[in-house]
């Protein structure tokens, strides 16, 4: 499979709008969702999708007047991508070094504390399945 390019900050927010919308948008519709939260000029968000296209972030419909744009990738692939290089980059590749840290620096609830037990185990038996 194909590496997929990482996201800027911009980039994810508009690939958060379109993952939201589960549906084809138009540059104004991306536009509009966008600046429900941030003032973001028309030209910026129409450029910011043109990168995207060409990065092969979203894929362009130019059959219709309005283009339409729609992610290409799933947002846990996307998610997946930006871990995976940020363990790389900031932990040496150690999931364990990024957990740690994440449990040392946030307050954690005890659902989510349990959630995450949960996960454990289930990795746990899956690395055992597959040894």
């Amino acid at each position: 499979m194909a590496k997929i390019p990482n996201p800027t900050e911009g980039e994810l927010a508009i690939l958060r709008v379109l993952w939201r919308q589960q549906a084809p948008m138009t540059v104004r519709e991306v536009h509009d969702a966008l600046t429900r939260t941030k003032d973001t000029a028309y030209t910026t968000v129409l450029k910011m999708l043109t990168i995207m296209a060409e990065k092969g972030l979203v894929r362009r419909d130019e059959s219709e007047r309005s283009h339409t744009y729609t992610p290409k990738q799933a947002e846990e692939l996307v998610q997946s991508s930006l871990l995976n290089d940020l363990m790389q980059r900031a932990f040496s590749g150690s999931a364990f070094d990024l957990v740690q840290r994440a449990l040392d620096s946030t307050k954690t609830s005890p659902e989510e504390l349990e959630a995450i037990s949960k996960l454990i185990a289930k990795a746990k038996a899956k690395a055992k399945r597959e040894s």
